[in-house]
């Protein structure tokens, strides 16, 4: 397993059997992380007798949900971009749903006995060079005109170096409602919940086809699933989908660990810099920092091979970003690092597509690097979408198609490798304290990705 958290969680658990034979069922959800088993969760919540049946490739929380960085975002961060969406009252409504996810995560995890080092310490959106100052400025106005000013706190400087530990981070707002937690460990509890509640699981189950029909299919090595309606919980494999793969952006993202340091970690929050590349971190309970940089390789035509698996072959940029982040840990090493794929949504924002021409098949993508709370909020909305249910969720303003449409490959590919170096250079230069050219910036402006909206 490639990442610290998944060697945490995992040990030598054995693997659920895989699919064996074919079968019908209520639901298939295809994806055993947050996504697939939260939407799984809810739908078991709404109607218990429903048959769900949830088939994962490697192992639950075997993709991007055991190799995130283990923050749980609320939606505030995003909230200029939500609300373009819709009416600013429905914006307001979902981001506050998205907030209050994040306490269901910790509520789940009290309920359900999963110890997954929940900690709900916050979220601090900080600049780390001048170039960053008020890189949040435009979201806070937009949360103050729609009377939420109170979701991101202003930071005096001060407070923001104390909350991050380093004096490098000099200014910057809060969100209080975020969390940290231990992602994998999550996703296997909730796993073993899901089968509790008589959810069927089956690991080691690939997709290799999808029947797009009235009552869809899906087609494994071992059989096939036929059901009134499918999810395709794919994080970034949904890339490989015809109908949305021009509408993501899919990149890796590089973590190191630190080896447990002599300092009191475990009470500090979520930090996150202000630059396109981000860079993101946090403490854990064994007194670890974990450090997460953005922008690492671009998967051509959104396939996700084995350049998105395994340790880091970025880990000394990484490392080299923390030590600037933390001059005081200038001699510490990377103890761990691993990798895992990100789906980029044009807009910064997931959606909730169902395919034109097969309306029971319903594809969930483009989390932007922040799904480990709103794939909570999401998998609501899924199961009510699945279900055929309406309400207020089934007519969530993420249940949409997704945003724009990227150019064919390899131009996608070609394009996104000269503005990844423009953002890289620019970056450098911030760092330094200079300026980016005007040439730069205008290369740099054409990325669509972003981690916060």
């Amino acid at each position: 397993m490639s990442s610290l958290w998944l060697r945490e969680a995992l040990g030598d658990v054995p693997r659920r059997p895989p699919l064996d034979g074919d079968r019908r069922c209520d639901v298939c959800i295809v994806g055993g992380g947050f996504t697939g088993l939260w939407t799984a969760l809810a739908i078991h919540d709404l109607e218990p007798s429903a048959d769900v049946v949830l088939v994962e490739a490697d192992v639950c929380g075997g993709g991007a949900s055991g190799r995130n960085g283990g923050f749980a975002m609320t939606l505030w961060s995003k909230f200029g971009t939500l609300k373009k969406l819709g009416p600013t009252a429905e914006a307001v409504w979902l981001a506050r749903q998205a907030a209050e996810s994040v306490s269901a995560i910790g509520r789940f995890c009290d309920e359900n006995g999963i110890d997954a080092a929940y900690r709900r310490n916050g979220w601090v959106w900080a600049a780390t060079s001048k170039a960053q100052l008020g890189a949040w400025d435009d979201t806070v106005e937009a949360l103050a005109a729609a009377g939420v000013g109170e979701a991101l706190e202003p930071l005096e400087p001060a407070d923001v170096a104390r909350l991050a530990g380093s004096d490098v981070h000099i200014a910057g707002v809060f969100d209080p409602d975020v969390a940290h937690l231990q992602p994998a460990t999550l996703a296997r509890g909730m796993a073993r919940v899901a089968e509790a509640r008589g959810i069927v699981i089956h690991e080691g189950t690939p997709m290799t086809s999808l029947g797009r029909t009235a009552t869809p299919s899906v087609t494994t090595p071992g059989g096939t699933i036929h059901a009134r309606a499918v999810v395709l919980a794919l994080n970034a494999w949904s890339a490989r989908l015809p109908e949305v793969r021009r509408a993501l952006v899919v990149t890796s993202s590089d973590i190191v660990a630190t080896p447990p340091i002599d300092r009191d970690w475990e009470h500090g929050p979520c930090v996150s810099d202000s630059r396109r590349l981000v860079n993101y971190y946090r403490p854990t309970r064994d007194g670890r920092l974990v450090f997460g940089k953005g922008g690492g390789s671009l998967a051509l035509g959104g396939r996700v091979g084995a350049a998105f698996e395994g340790t880091s072959h970025r880990a000394d940029v990484v490392l080299s970003h923390l030590h600037r982040s933390y001059p005081q840990l200038a001699e510490v090493e990377a103890a761990e690092s691993w990798r895992g794929p990100i789906d980029y949504a044009l807009d910064g924002l997931p959606f909730l597509h169902r395919l034109p021409a097969a309306p029971a098949v319903i594809v969930a993508a483009g989390f932007s690097g922040n799904g480990v709370g709103p794939s909570h909020t999401a998998g609501r909305a899924l199961a009510s979408m699945a279900l055929r249910r309406d309400d207020d969720w089934a007519r969530t303003l993420l249940a949409r198609a997704p945003a724009g449409r990227l150019p064919p490959e390899p131009i996608t590919w070609l394009g996104g490798q000269v503005v990844k170096r423009a953002i890289r250079r620019g970056e450098d230069a911030e760092d330094r304290g200079g300026r980016t050219d005007a040439v730069t910036r205008r290369v740099a402006a054409m990325d669509p990705t972003s981690f916060v909206g």
